[in-house]
């Protein structure tokens, strides 16, 4: 049901990435259409209560203690360890309270088809955190597909001990896997991995090589053990290849058609090709994927993020996890 009033929110989890959704929700509130009325962690700092406090939210050390207060809360963000997201998501949706949980869904596919089922149930919003759908240069791009036949995803990032409660590919290569899973639009045919744990318990580096039934052919690299940080996507499809860059919100599309090589028929360096750097509005993906989150809830149509392809990412980043297993095996390579 659409709702007109301000949204009453909580963040439950006020780690790293809790207190970004914290922040979000205390700007949202200057408008007036939002309220951040808790923050919950069971850690219960210090530190945790005075951030709370800084954005006048009360502060709880549990679920239960949130609900039992009766706040009459609209929505809430799960920051929690992945091992937790079913059962925080869940107690949320069975109280009515409509729930944005940070990527991956959830552990399982078991754990994914329950909460999808109780959104359902209860006409409740369950969006998952894929923040590179909301990315301005992703969203810029998808005007531009047409019929993308190789993509090659780079994510690197330097070692931190957040998120090593799972392996790279649910931390870090699923947001890519959710991309290429919505622009390649075809059902996957072939999965071909390799990962190792390096500085963790998990599996820290993969490399993996997706063949869809369209005969699109996607490469993926994700390192959370790196000297830096990249994060970016080039496709190639006929006559155009496309690059963009994730951390600096770009895209550049590089035509070789008829008209591009009459364009540039003065430049005998780069004969055939035009060069066009796509137009991009700036914006923090967090803050848009909030501000879609709350939208959805005040009309009551889709998500962006539909739960159903959410559940479809960690289905691949699942099946990846499995190939990589049985390379390991395969190659005489002790278990992550």
């Amino acid at each position: 049901m659409p709702h007109s009033s301000p949204l009453r929110t909580a963040v439950i989890g006020a780690g790293a990435f809790g207190r970004n959704h914290v922040r979000v929700y205390s700007e949202l509130a200057r408008s007036g259409a939002v309220e951040l009325a808790a923050v919950v962690d069971a850690a219960g700092s210090p530190e945790q209560r005075d951030l709370s406090a800084q954005h006048g939210a009360r502060f709880f050390t549990s679920v239960d203690a949130l609900l039992d207060a009766g706040l009459n809360l609209t929505a809430a963000s799960v920051c929690v360890p992945t091992v937790l997201h079913s059962q925080i998501a869940s107690r949320l949706l069975q109280a009515g309270i409509h729930v944005l949980v940070e990527k991956p869904l959830s552990s399982t596919l078991a754990e994914a088809d329950a909460l999808l089922a109780l959104a359902s149930a209860r006409h409740l919003v369950l969006q998952v955190g894929h923040l590179e759908r909301f990315n301005p240069a992703v969203t810029a791009l998808l005007p531009h597909l047409d019929r993308p036949m190789f993509f090659e995803c780079h994510r690197l990032s330097i070692f931190t001990p957040r998120s090593l409660d799972v392996d790279v590919v649910l931390d870090l290569m699923i947001h890519d896997l959710d991309i290429v899973l919505q622009m390649a639009q075809s059902r996957l045919q072939e999965i071909r991995a390799v990962g190792l744990a390096v500085l963790s318990r998990h599996t820290d580096i993969a490399n993996v090589r997706l063949e869809f039934e369209s005969g699109c052919v996607a490469n993926f690299t994700a390192s959370r053990v790196s000297t830096e940080r990249v994060r970016k996507l080039r496709l190639f499809q006929p006559h155009q290849y496309i690059s963009v860059d994730y951390a600096r919100q770009d895209a550049l599309i590089i035509d070789v058609t008829q008209d591009a090589q009459s364009a540039n028929a003065e430049s005998p360096q780069l004969p055939g090709l035009n060069f066009t750097k796509l137009e991009i509005v700036p914006g923090e993906p967090l803050r848009l994927e909030i501000e879609a989150f709350l939208e959805a809830i005040r009309t009551g149509k889709s998500s962006p993020v539909p739960a159903r392809q959410s559940r479809d990412a960690l289905a691949l980043a699942l099946a990846v996890n499995e190939a990589i297993a049985t390379h390991r095996q395969r190659a005489g390579l002790s278990p992550a």
